[in-house]
């Protein structure tokens, strides 16, 4: 198969910036190398390439839920075979970028715990903080290991009509999506075997083992060997394949809420010895559900009591609690002025320019110029809950208007921003298809480490913008190249 007939179908979207492309529609210099590779293989193989990468995907089990109709779906993650590749430079851009972003979230995160300054010198206003319904009071003047809130974070970037990189939106909470980038290098790895060191490709096989180093890091007791756990909601959580790899990869235990008590002011674990003191739990239960006594009382994902040891300083949480006010998508608005407060720099990375339902003028604005708009709830997280502008009809309009009105400070509208476009292998030829990028950072006492790549989502509908796997999107292998 010749590289003519294997691009012939591959048509560059008009008005986005094609990661494969130049404007000359010549490929860019690095996929050149991979072209060559694929433009060699024959149809046929490159068919059972992608057969292979499936049924890595199903015999390893590696599924997302998707909850339509109160019904919970088990599903493989879509994959395609063709890599993203970011280059040293634009990679050096968005280390930089995010690492200064999540220094002045961190603090931001301190500052509002405890004395408040970026309000009293009104670049915040109060009310955007106390309006958030996951700025948490009970973690007032609660002393933080290390001062570190943020240890985990999946920064969501971007890339606009002229290549330039955009903060999509912070996760600061428990952000998931790790375990795919993990698993799409090793099924790449069994793909492209040589490829890989031949395009001097950077590991990320090492995330599991800076993740370990720093929950070790943070161990309120000095002791040579703490007690880790993975607290996770359980099997029916859509990330559980998540919880059970990154548990295994770093050697710790798994636990539910019913397997830990707490006693003193102290966390244990129930083992076939007795109870064992747990000093670092990485949980992926969400804030509301941590504590029945200090939050939600129905629930029975959490441990009864744990805040209470946590407050104490007997158990380290990752990541902190209350860290939902950071990632707020109306808070997210004001990042810039954070890092310029802060750290007294100007923002590497963009934000998306982002408009505040709750201010009328702003309001008034998006409500007429509607069609262009992308209008989410601060606190939504799926692609669940938005409106695309421009593909809604009349009465989706007027209907989410209406929802809008009942409360409009948990609205922001952001203008459609178009997503790069990588090419992707479908129906036997390259087609591009709109992506995203998920880089995860680890922060611990020794500084931020950022694993050179993260996880590409891809929205594989044809047209569709939305790349999050519970609409329909996919993901794909995320190679940064060594300089």
């Amino acid at each position: 198969m010749n590289e003519l007939n294997f691009l012939s179908k591959y048509l560059p979207e008009p008005s986005t910036w094609d990661e494969m492309f130049n404007s000359d529609c010549k490929i860019r210099s690095p996929y050149q190398k991979i072209i060559n590779y694929l433009s060699s293989e024959s149809l046929e193989e490159l068919n059972k390439k992608e057969e292979l990468a499936r049924k890595l995907f199903m015999t390893q089990g590696i599924t997302f839920t998707v909850y339509n109709s109160g019904e919970g779906i088990e599903k493989i993650f879509p994959f395609d075979i063709i890599p993203r590749i970011i280059t040293a430079q634009d990679w050096e851009l968005i280390e930089k970028g995010i690492k200064q972003r999540l220094k002045a979230l961190n603090i931001f995160l301190k500052d509002i715990y405890s004395n408040m300054f970026i309000v009293k010198d009104g670049v915040i206003p109060i009310e955007m903080i106390t309006s958030c319904p996951h700025f948490l009071r009970e973690m007032y003047q609660v002393k933080v290991p290390h001062d570190i809130y943020v240890h985990i974070a999946g920064i969501d970037l971007i890339r606009d009509y002229d290549g330039s990189f955009y903060v999509l939106e912070d996760n600061l909470r428990t952000p998931s999506g790790v375990s795919y980038m993990l698993e799409n290098r090793e099924i790449t790895k069994r793909l492209f075997p040589d490829l890989l060191p031949q395009c001097q490709v950077r590991s990320v096989t090492q995330y599991p083992e800076i993740l370990y180093r720093n929950l070790l890091a943070i161990s309120p007791r000095q002791i040579s060997n703490p007690t880790i756990v993975l607290l996770s909601p359980g099997i029916y959580n859509s990330a559980y394949f998540e919880h059970t790899t990154l548990a295994r990869l770093m050697g710790v235990e798994l636990v539910e809420g019913r397997d830990l008590l707490v006693e003193n002011h102290k966390v244990y674990m129930k083992t076939t010895n007795g109870r064992q003191q747990v000093d670092v739990i990485y949980r992926r239960v969400d804030d509301e559900y941590l504590d029945p006594l200090t939050f939600n009382p129905q629930s029975i994902l959490g441990v009864a009591g744990i805040m209470s040891a946590y407050r104490k300083g007997n158990v380290a949480i990752v990541n902190a609690v209350g860290n939902g006010v950071a990632d707020d998508k109306a808070i997210y608005t004001y990042v810039p002025q954070m890092i310029k407060y802060y750290l007294n720099e100007e923002p590497l990375l963009k934000n998306v320019p982002t408009y505040q339902l709750g201010d009328t003028e702003q309001k008034e604005y998006v409500f007429s110029n509607i069609s262009k708009m992308v209008i989410k709830k601060t606190n939504g997280s799926g692609g669940y809950g938005m409106l695309m502008g421009h593909t809604a009809d009349q009465k989706e309009i007027e209907d989410y208007k209406s929802e809008i009105e009942k409360d409009p400070r948990q609205y922001i509208a952001q203008p459609t921003i178009s997503l790069s476009a990588a090419p992707c292998f479908l129906d036997s030829q390259l087609h591009p298809r709109r992506i995203d990028l998920r880089p995860f950072a680890l922060c611990g006492p020794d500084g931020i480490e950022i694993v050179p790549g993260g996880l590409t989502r891809v929205a594989l509908k044809e047209g569709s913008l939305i790349v999050n796997s519970s609409q329909g999107g996919g993901s794909k292998d995320t190679w940064v190249l060594a300089s």
